[in-house]
């Protein structure tokens, strides 16, 4: 059974300011709760009694190593209805504490990709880079403080479980790029760039990615030294304006590995 004031307490957790007053955040699914478990500190679990008798070993092995700190209601259907979030309730909602944000060491810029969101909104598009960045072995990723927030319950469920696994940090893009590495490359998208499937591509380096409608800002693009372009195929042939951001940022990321990957077989 679940008390009404849980549910108040669940459901306050739509609004960024309650999540960044108490410092907590919702995922909901056996697959998404199973893969924050392994990730991140859990304060509470509401489930049906099928999926805790099926995965209580989860919460033996929850991050924190003991599962007597995790209080565990067990709900029925029409109870777990009211406590969701979403539109289909699926047998487990958790509440988990939020991470301290991080950004990545300059001397990483020297070894390994990083991307930056240039105030990318869209919940889903966010969620798509997140699972897109662990895919392709990106593990740091800065976000300017108009993206969304990444423990937004629609997030959180769009990324499938990523969140936990790459490294977020929100800051003013230009205040980050102009403090790096003057040689560290900077590489962003843009339909007067040079074809991204000619252009010499590193190892290592920041990727930024635009907003859904206006791209990349102007205050970002200065500091922007390498403009890419996908070209649509055949080479030109009538194209629609723009790529959705995570469907262009997941063919950046596969020729950036994909160029990485010939030099380590070559």
């Amino acid at each position: 059974m679940i008390s009404k004031q849980k549910i108040k307490d669940i459901h306050a957790l739509k609004l960024k300011k309650n999540r960044d007053r108490s410092g907590l955040f919702v995922g909901e699914g056996p697959k998404v709760v199973g893969e924050l478990l392994q990730t991140f500190d859990c304060a509470y679990i509401a489930s049906t009694k099928e999926w805790l008798s099926e995965n209580e070993h989860l919460l033996n092995n929850n991050i924190n190593g003991q599962n007597n700190n995790i209080i565990c209601d067990t709900l029925s259907a029409a109870e777990l209805s009211r406590a969701s979030l979403m539109e289909t309730p699926q047998q487990v909602i958790g509440i988990f504490h939020k991470k301290a944000q991080t950004l990545p060491p300059h001397d990483i810029l020297h070894t390994k990709l990083c991307l930056a969101l240039d105030t990318v909104q869209d919940p889903g598009n966010i969620g798509t880079i997140l699972r897109l960045a662990r895919w392709f072995g990106i593990d740091n990723i800065v976000c300017s403080p108009n993206c969304v927030d990444i423990y937004s319950p629609k997030v959180v469920q769009a990324t499938m479980g990523a969140l936990g696994k790459v490294s977020i940090g929100y800051i003013s893009l230009p205040e980050f790029l102009n403090s790096i590495p003057k040689d560290v490359p900077v590489y962003g998208t843009f339909l007067d760039g040079d074809n991204i499937y000619q252009s010499n591509l590193a190892t290592h380096g920041i990727i930024v990615m635009g907003n859904e409608g206006n791209g990349i800002s102007k205050d970002v693009a200065c500091h922007i030294n390498h403009r890419l372009y996908i070209p649509p195929y055949p080479a030109g042939a009538p194209a629609i304006e723009s790529l959705n951001v995570g469907v262009a940022t997941a063919i950046v990321c596969a020729e950036f590995r994909r160029r990485q990957a010939a030099i380590v077989t070559k």
